[in-house]
Formats: structure tokens, sequence, C-alpha cells
């Protein structure tokens, strides 16, 4: 007899909505106000969960201000979100591209052509974290709309027992958006208001892995207008979620100066003219000057601001700024008087 995958009909976000079961009955207007009042319970779910958002990004920053990295892993969607996020972080806030990594799935090709059957694989991210060789500094968030991806699910099971073996644990967290209580330990696999596992065996590993986790971040977003199509629902508060941790954790590290990205790399034209009004919002020089300013200043925001507010040279500037670990307030605290 075949091997029947798990039964995951009672994970919260494979379930119906009721409130789309007339869908392909719907007008053009009828769909999109639909999918738009649903939408609103994704500011709700992300509200819900700040708090172990931010206990989340309280416990990862020590550890990133120390040189630590952010790895998120994911499959399908989840995983081009984590993608996403991470390949944003280089241009926004002038990090190396392996400070916020994103594992996925079937690899970079999975961003354009899906890959499922990977998913399937609880050891299929094993090879790309041990080249990472995570440390104690580093923080390990694995993304799962339904919370039982073998994907990630294995993957956080193999940084923790890694890291037990040799110089420490990273931080871990599973962002998923489905319940997932920890309270749910003594359950049955189908008990009642454990909705969110499959079968005995698939409901061991996430619950070893909910209770061995560090943080557990639930964005509880409901079932979707399109029944498993977590793309919608899920996807928008996934990305929300990865938004706040981050640019939190980027704010806390002095890549944003008031409310302005200052590490932002120039490097084409909407970005020098991004680059050119932040120097003048924060010298009060006119266009012509700022640009002027950014040159000198190696097409960096701080470097420029520090030598107009400092009356620095460039290579000045940029000892004050490595003084102050490249914290633009630290070094404008240089100022005389």
């Amino acid at each position: 007899m075949p091997q029947h995958p798990p039964d995951r009909s009672r994970i919260l976000t494979e379930q119906r909505n009721p409130r789309s079961a007339n869908l392909h009955t719907m007008s053009v207007e009828e769909c999109v106000a639909l999918i738009a009042a649903e939408d609103r319970q994704v500011i709700a779910a992300i509200d819900a969960a700040r708090p172990s958002i931010s206990r989340f990004i309280a416990d990862v920053e020590p550890g990133f201000l120390k040189g630590g990295r952010l790895v998120y892993v994911g499959a399908g969607t989840s995983g081009r979100l984590g993608v996403l996020d991470a390949s944003e972080c280089p241009p926004t806030f002038c990090v190396p591209p392996d400070r916020v990594i994103g594992l996925i799935a079937g690899g970079d090709g999975a961003l354009r052509k899906s890959s499922e059957g990977r998913e399937d694989d609880p050891r299929g991210a094993q090879q790309e974290l041990d080249v990472l060789n995570l440390g104690p500094d580093d923080a390990v968030l694995g993304i799962a709309a339904g919370g039982t991806t073998p994907y990630v699910i294995g993957a956080i099971e193999y940084v923790k027992q890694q890291g037990a073996r040799t110089h420490g644990s990273p931080i871990t967290g599973l962002l998923t958006c489905t319940p997932l209580r920890r309270t749910e330990r003594s359950a049955e696999p189908h008990s009642p208001g454990n909705e969110n596992v499959g079968t005995a065996s698939d409901a061991g590993r996430v619950e070893r892995v909910s209770h061995a986790v560090d943080h557990l971040i639930v964005l509880e977003t409901g079932p979707e207008v399109v029944t498993g199509s977590t793309r919608m629902k899920a996807g928008s508060a996934t990305k929300m979620a990865l938004n706040m941790i981050s640019t939190t954790l980027m704010v806390r590290s002095g890549k944003v100066y008031e409310n302005l990205m200052v590490d932002v790399r120039a490097s084409n034209e909407k970005l020098r003219d991004r680059a050119a009004r932040i120097i003048a919002t924060l010298t009060g020089l006119s266009r012509e000057e700022s640009f002027a300013l950014l040159e000198r200043g190696g097409l960096q925001v701080k470097p420029a601001v520090v030598m107009h507010e400092l009356r620095v040279d460039f290579d000045q500037a940029l000892r004050i700024l490595e003084k102050e670990n490249g914290n633009l307030g630290g070094a404008l605290r240089h100022k005389a008087g």
C-alpha cells in the first residue's frame, strides 16, 4: 500500500474560509472587497504578535551587534519572502550580504520556479547550514506558514543539535501562521484545539521543535480566501514581520539616523538622489552643494555629513566613524560646542 502524506486538514491555514465559499460566483468588485476585508486580519495578527516579535529581536540584538548573522530558512512563499528580505538589506543598509541570509528549499532556482518536492526533505538545509558554521552570536529563524514544513523543522532541529555539540547554539525562532502553542505539549495529535498537526510522527517532530526553539512567533491570520493559498494573508503577515525584524536590528545597529537610511548605498540615480537629499536634510545645504559633498564623501552619506558638521576631511571623518562603530549620532557628538 502506498505511503500517504500526513493529513494536514486540521492546520488552520489549510482550512476553508466560510466567507469565501462562493468565491467562484463573485464579481470583480466583490472579489476585491472580500480580499481587502480579509487582509485586515493581517494587521490584527501582527499586532497580537508584537510581544513575541520584540522578544526575538531583543534576544538577537546583542549577537548581531557583535557581527552575528540572521539566517532565514523557508520553503515556497515563506522561503521567497526570507530571501527577499535578506536581499534588500545590503542596498538599504550597506551591510555585507552575509549578515542577513535567506535559505530556500530548492536553492536560488526555486525563487522563480517552484520546487515543492524539496520542502519535504528535513535534511535539505544541512549542507548550507554547515557551510555557514553558525555560532552563538548568530540567529536562525524558520519560516513555515503551516508550521510543519519538514525542510524548516529539520533545519531548526539540526541547528540545535549541532550547537549542542560544538561551540554553542545560535538563537532559534519559528515564525508560523497557525496556532502552535507550547502549552500543547501533552495534546494528542488529533485532539480538539490541536489544529496544527497531522499524523503522530508529524506531530512529534513539530512538537519537539516548538518546545526546543527559543522563540515562537505566531501570526494567526486564519483560513485563506483561496483555501491553502498562504501566499495571501499568511504571506503578507510574514513579510510585515520580517520587515520589523530586519529593520529594527538595522536601526539598533546604527544604520538609521533619525528616520533616514544614512547607510544607503548610492549605486544608481535614484539612490544618489536620495543620498543627496538626506545630506541636505541633515546639513541644510542646497541640492547642488549636497551632491558635491556626496562626491567628496565617496558617495557615502555618513562621512559626508561628518565632514561638513565637524569640518574635517574624508579620512578624518572615516576615523571618527570607526571610533563610534559607524554610528552617525555618536560621531556628531564630537562636534565642538
